[in-house]
């Protein structure tokens, strides 16, 4: 068995390896699509990652650009767009600070990217700069995990995220989260393990990373969003757009500049 350990800050700086286990990943693309749709012009995707929300919505004919802070992300982005016969436009920039040349009719921030802001100041720099690339009529559509109480308990215990096919020798990849809880900070460090395994469930490489994300809650967002300047929202508890009545929804939130 190969052990590789902990010399990467966070699977980011491996978008081969997160792309194996969550490129498949397509609950909420529909959602996207629908949205894109709905706004009638250009969306801009924050920390578009490796273009698993981009590139589907390129597919289909959506005008959509990207900013993302690591630099081997957007590589492979870049990669796969030129696999798939697409012109991407996408930029190097932290989502707390970024400048795009044009305004957009939906802001996205999918797939628990604003957990990243790791303080009350990173979140309103990132919600305001978010704000500033709405245009009139548009939109910030946000999506994150509900902090439920059940994903609080057991700290320290090693919890299967999920599995996936190798997708070229079909045998088992399987990504591991080992969680720290800061209940008062509410804050999350977790050890990421990817392992791979082969015909005979035997592991035979194991990857390890580290990342820290931040949390919040319905009002406190709802706040946050007035602060950073937005006229009203919106907060929905999944992709059906239902309400959020339940702290195993999604923590959908929409945000109009005016």
């Amino acid at each position: 068995m190969t052990d590789s350990r902990a010399t990467l800050s966070s699977v980011y700086q491996a978008p081969d390896l997160y792309d194996l286990v969550l490129e498949s990943y397509d609950e909420d693309l529909e959602f996207w699509l629908d949205e894109a749709r709905r706004g009638r012009g250009p969306v801009l995707d924050v920390a578009c990652g490796t273009g698993r929300v981009l590139l589907s919505l390129l597919e289909r004919g959506i005008d959509a650009d990207g900013l993302d802070r690591e630099a081997p992300m957007l590589e492979r982005l870049r990669v796969k767009a030129r696999d798939r016969g697409l012109k991407v436009e996408v930029t190097e920039a932290d989502m707390r600070d970024f400048t795009m040349p044009r305004r957009y009719a939906r802001v996205f921030l999918p797939f628990n990217g604003f957990a990243h802001c790791d303080t009350t100041d990173d979140q309103l720099r990132c919600l305001k700069c978010c704000r500033e690339h709405v245009e009139p009529g548009g939109s910030l559509v946000l999506a994150m995990s509900f902090p439920a109480c059940a994903y609080w308990a057991n700290p320290g215990t090693r919890v299967l995220e999920l599995e996936v096919a190798h997708p070229e020798t079909g045998f088992p990849v399987r990504m591991y989260d080992t969680r720290a809880m800061d209940h008062v900070a509410q804050r999350q460090h977790s050890l990421t393990e990817i392992e791979e395994l082969d015909g005979t469930g035997q592991v035979l490489r194991v990857h390890r990373f580290e990342m820290t994300q931040r949390w919040v809650y319905r009002f406190e967002l709802e706040l946050l969003l007035r602060q950073a300047g937005f006229a009203r929202c919106e907060i929905l508890g999944g992709f059906d757009r239902r309400p959020l009545e339940r702290d195993t929804d999604t923590l959908l939130a929409f945000a109009w500049r005016d």
